[in-house]
């Protein structure tokens, strides 16, 4: 295509979940109540982790910054997606476009690391409890924290330096309810090669890297718990590893649904289900898995309680005595 027939694209249109008007409502309703329960619970998760003593381990450590990043990717996708689920322009400018790309796609790929640093953290605990306190220093953990974040950043900058080369044609209606790049590559008459590859390779490697990493530490687990002849002690261990496990399963096998399956079986309206399922019901999910089946949260929850509710009948006593 000539250079005089590529027009300026200057802003783009989100066609959302759905262009029924009936379900607009419902679906605003729904997913405002989900953000702020994301919201609420994972600030929640980093208090509790912040304020119980016990809960200063590296464990805690990597989980208060997964709530910390859940917090963040959804906050870069959620409101806008409200705002357009009501109206009628649904658009996004294109700095504001590839904003929420580089934003979403950092703090998804922080979160990968993160949760492949939090598999390291559970296989040095029961394979090498011994030498837990000297492998799992403070140091190490901001390694393992600073490396994600730093690794992350990079490898979403590289997707929007890519996609910042590109010339976008006539079109500028993406058949998605966020900026990823997959949809925005479908828009650009330009050569996308390289940022196919990208997608596969170096999107790919980040996401099957970090879970073969997860896969290597949970098999070490394992054969070390069926070494466990006591079924207290395995059930102990098994119990430290259940929330973590679930949280991956969930994140890496929608991120393998979303970017990793062959071309063929694409689909729009599975490609939305998968996303909504991972941009804004994981994120509310991680707090919830964490607080109801681990034993740690739900005790320092417990005394957190306890705590208010001392302190507010306190207060009570103290202003009903002073009012008499």
């Amino acid at each position: 295509m000539n250079q005089m027939n590529r027009t300026s694209v200057t802003k783009f249109i989100l066609l959302g979940l759905t262009e029924d008007t009936k379900l607009q409502l419902p679906l605003f309703v729904f997913f405002l109540l989900v953000y702020i329960m994301t919201v609420l619970g994972n600030i929640s998760i980093i208090t509790l982790i912040r304020i119980s003593a016990h809960l200063h381990t590296p464990m805690y450590f990597l989980l208060s910054h997964m709530s910390f990043v859940d917090i963040c990717y959804s906050t870069v996708i959620t409101p806008n997606m409200l705002a357009n689920v009501l109206s009628s322009k649904k658009t996004i400018s294109f700095s504001g476009c590839m904003t929420q790309m580089f934003l979403f796609g950092a703090m998804g790929s922080v979160e990968v690391f993160i949760l492949a640093g939090m598999s390291y953290d559970r296989f040095v605990a029961i394979c090498n409890p011994l030498l837990y306190t000297a492998i799992m220093t403070k140091k190490m953990c901001a390694y393992l924290v600073g490396g994600a974040y730093v690794t992350g950043c990079l490898h979403s900058l590289l997707h929007a330096i890519c996609l910042l080369r590109l010339s976008f044609c006539d079109s500028n209606r993406i058949t998605h309810f966020y900026c990823d790049v997959p949809p925005l590559l479908k828009l650009s008459c330009s050569d996308i090669s390289l940022n196919v590859a990208l997608l596969i390779f170096v999107t790919g490697g980040l996401i099957l890297g970090p879970l073969a990493l997860v896969l290597v530490s949970y098999a070490y687990i394992l054969y070390t718990i069926l070494k466990v002849r006591s079924s207290e002690s395995r059930w102990t261990a098994i119990s430290t590893c259940c929330s973590h496990f679930l949280c991956v399963t969930l994140c890496f096998g929608t991120l393998i649904f979303m970017y990793i399956r062959p071309k063929s079986k694409y689909a729009t309206q599975q490609d939305h289900v998968a996303s909504v399922f991972y941009a804004v019901i994981i994120p509310m999910l991680n707090p919830l898995i964490y607080s109801l089946r681990n034993k740690d949260v739900k005790e320092a929850l417990r005394k957190l309680m306890s705590g208010i509710s001392a302190h507010t009948s306190l207060s009570y006593s103290f202003w009903k005595s002073a009012s008499h």
